[in-house]
């Protein structure tokens, strides 16, 4: 028997909290950057490092807000320049910023919001989460300033906390890359403010003497950090103060016309709803475990028995007085359920619920519904998840992760085309066989708008053995230098061209949701749905034999 409780005391010891937690990140590690370039880049990665190695090669970089800021088009153009330039290495820093998101959960642990338990889930849903991994290893905006938002809210709870300058100037370094990222950064920025500027006026917060000198400081930092980089280190003053002055050919002027044109157009449109499946299909356990531990923030203290005996009271008792007896009972059950008092764990929960319900409607209003807009809305979800974790939630959670690891390994390690919604538009894994067509050819034309994301494949030198027409033009012209290999989109191709093979294959593909919508839990179990896709002919020489 002692022998057994010595070998228990020991466990304990080895599996420690700091061994728990560091065994999380090692897992978030191998997650994020194991068979990084499994699959080809996403139509918007490819362009994103397209951009990048421009911007590397010949310095060119104007803000255009089709296209997002210019934080992850310096950061992936110097990465290409130690690294060179590759599908690995464009994606290595959003795995890196992805990966970041861990220590800052133990962050927010060492000055006592979230307790030792909560610390482990957290880090662990937000390790195994399927979106997160996704597009952790996806190169666009949205894990960087992912990343900056909540290295924005570390770093205001550790001012409030210690009340340094150098936590305001990292919160200010944190708003700026943000910023830097993407246009709803402001949205997240207002959220945190409003928050916090209640806070402090209910004194809940306090503000740190020296705080006036503080804002001033991080303002100027935010600013300067944004001249630079929006003005392309000052090649492009324009993007700031526009032409001659004029105000409303300023980058943020542009950024706000743009996205509302957007919003309003409705380009990748959805219902209000649009993120609640994809939530259902890849996050339920967070999803559920949030939800409830919402209800317990909001129902804390509150007890129906209670309830149930006052209104008893007031029935009984309604033309008459209570008696003292009964009186002095129902005050001494209130005591014993009343509220416990300030706690900074319930502020920090607090602040999650707010911040979820706000970043939830934003994007629900928003009329660009896209996957990777999950993740904002995912962060503080994950926080929530862990409140008041007792034992049922450990069990459920537990369990919960073997479904999130199930469904990450589907949509991150599988090497197939996913029928996924997740993928929005990816590049099929059918271009690898195009494209070992297209490097055996010494004469290539392309006749057609959808070619990406042939211009990073061939980027350079290489993509001057390709003829490119922008559109299907007349056979004549397709063959007079009777290339090896000739691309057209299928629905404006030709039955034939003589003298070559044709072939059809998928560049992008996607979930149908049209397709599927009258069969959701049928898909749900089976995740065999039809695909959309687009599609290009490729015709080959014909073989003689």
């Amino acid at each position: 028997m002692q022998q057994a409780a010595e070998f228990s005391h020991k466990i304990r010891l080895f599996f420690s909290f700091e061994r728990i937690f560091f065994l999380i990140f090692l897992l978030t590690i191998f997650l994020r950057f194991w068979q990084l370039d499994l699959k080809l880049l996403h139509h918007d990665e490819a362009i994103h490092s397209w951009f990048s190695y421009e911007l590397l090669t010949t310095g060119g970089w104007v803000y255009d807000p089709s296209y997002h800021g210019p934080f992850l088009y310096y950061v992936t153009a110097g990465m290409f320049h130690l690294f060179g330039d590759s599908d690995l290495v464009a994606r290595l820093l959003p795995s890196l910023f992805g990966t970041m998101l861990i220590p800052l959960v133990y962050c927010i642990y060492r000055i006592g919001y979230i307790d030792k338990k909560q610390t482990i889930f957290a880090a662990l849903l937000l390790a195994l989460s399927p979106d997160m991994v996704y597009f952790s290893r996806f190169l666009r905006h949205d894990i960087f300033m992912l990343f900056f938002s909540l290295l924005l809210l570390v770093a205001i709870l550790y001012y409030f906390e210690y009340g340094l300058t150098r936590f305001a100037i990292i919160a200010a370094i944190a708003a700026a890359g943000g910023l830097c990222c993407k246009e709803e950064m402001p949205v997240i920025i207002l959220i945190f403010a409003s928050f916090f500027i209640y806070a402090i006026w209910k004194g809940t917060f306090r503000l740190p003497r020296g705080w006036k000198y503080d804002v001033i400081l991080g303002a100027f930092v935010v600013f300067a950090i944004m001249s630079v980089m929006y003005s392309a280190f000052g090649a492009h003053i324009d993007t700031l103060i526009g032409q001659n002055f004029v105000l409303n050919t300023t980058g943020w002027y542009r950024a706000v016309e743009h996205w509302t044109a957007m919003h309003n157009q409705q380009r990748l449109g959805g219902p209000w709803f649009f993120y609640i499946p994809l939530f259902l299909l890849y996050e339920l356990p967070i999803f559920i475990l949030g939800i409830i531990g919402t209800l317990q923030f909001l129902l804390k203290g509150f007890n129906p028995s209670l309830c149930i005996t006052r209104f008893k009271h007031r029935l009984k008792y309604r033309n008459s007085t209570i008696p003292v007896s009964e009186l002095a009972a129902l005050s001494l059950q209130q005591l014993k359920t009343q509220k416990p008092g300030y706690s900074k764990s319930d502020d920090f929960f607090r602040f999650c619920i707010y911040w979820m319900i706000l970043i939830m409607a934003f994007y629900a209003i928003v009329g660009e519904k896209v996957p990777w807009l999950i993740i904002p809305q995912l962060l503080p979800l994950c926080f929530i998840a862990v409140y008041k974790i007792n034992w049922q939630k450990i069990v459920f959670a537990i369990i919960g992760c073997m479904f999130l690891m199930l469904m990450t390994w589907h949509v991150a390690f599988v090497p197939a085309d996913i029928n996924e919604p997740i993928v929005q538009v990816q590049n099929s894994e059918d271009l690898r066989e195009v494209m070992q067509l297209i490097d055996a050819s010494g004469n290539i034309v392309i006749a057609s708008k959808n070619y990406w994301p042939l211009p990073w494949y061939y980027r350079g030198e290489r993509w001057k053995k390709i003829k490119f027409y922008g559109d299907v033009t007349d056979e004549e012209s397709l063959t007079l230098d009777n290339p090896g290999v000739i691309i057209l989109h299928d629905a404006a191709s030709y039955p034939s061209i003589q003298g070559y093979d044709k072939k059809t294959y998928k560049l992008g593909y996607w979930f149908s949701w049209y397709d599927n919508e009258n069969r959701l839990i049928d898909y749900y179990l089976r995740r065999d749905g039809k695909m959309g896709s687009i599609n290009i002919d490729v015709f080959t020489p014909q073989r003689v034999s």
